[in-house]
């Protein structure tokens, strides 16, 4: 975590498969569904890819969250990145989402609730963004292992609007920490 409370910085939504998502100003997230209008909400898979070869899949993917501080990162090294611009569905600030352990739940403002279902594996269209943005989203470490820092995936626990400066509170599941997977 880091030390500003955490907070939504911007909602998106998109009802077709575009990389990019156009910020709104609230989004309704529906239980079980994910953002109400966004082309990736259902039950099932709605990426295009995963659907095509397993149809029938839980979607682990309903609500796509990038924490904004990675914006900042990449800018240093010569990407202009902006909310919405890399897919996701809420832009955070001020809260480590990838140091987060699976089944994390956040409640994002007032009533909705999400639980962290994994770490987001990009694809070569952000490069459609900005020439060499992917190598800076997935690398390997030291030690060999790859890294991937383009935010995390998770399902609609209690449904609720979400608006830009709504607090998030993170409850911790129960047990060990697991690490999050690739979803």
């Amino acid at each position: 975590m880091t030390s500003a409370s955490p907070a939504v910085l911007a909602v998106a939504r998109d009802d077709g498969h575009r990389f990019s998502k156009p910020v709104r100003d609230s989004i309704t997230l529906v239980a079980d569904h994910g953002v109400e209008g966004d082309a990736h909400a259902g039950a099932t898979v709605q990426h295009l890819h995963d659907k095509r070869h397993h149809p029938d899949r839980p979607n682990l993917r309903q609500v796509h969250l990038m924490h904004a501080e990675l914006f900042a990162q990449v800018a240093d090294r010569g990407h202009v990145v902006e909310p919405g611009q890399l897919g996701e569905n809420i832009t955070t600030e001020g809260i480590d989402l990838l140091d987060l352990p699976a089944r994390t739940r956040l409640r994002l403002g007032e009533e909705a609730v999400v639980e962290v279902t994994g770490l987001r594996n990009p694809c070569t269209q952000i490069n459609g963004l900005s020439r060499g943005l992917m190598k800076e989203l997935v690398r390997v470490d030291d030690t060999g292992a790859t890294v991937r820092l383009s935010g995390v995936m998770s399902v609609v626990i209690v449904g609720g609007v979400v608006r830009p400066g709504d607090r998030i509170d993170v409850v911790l599941p129960d047990g060990a920490p697991e690490p999050l997977k690739v979803v």
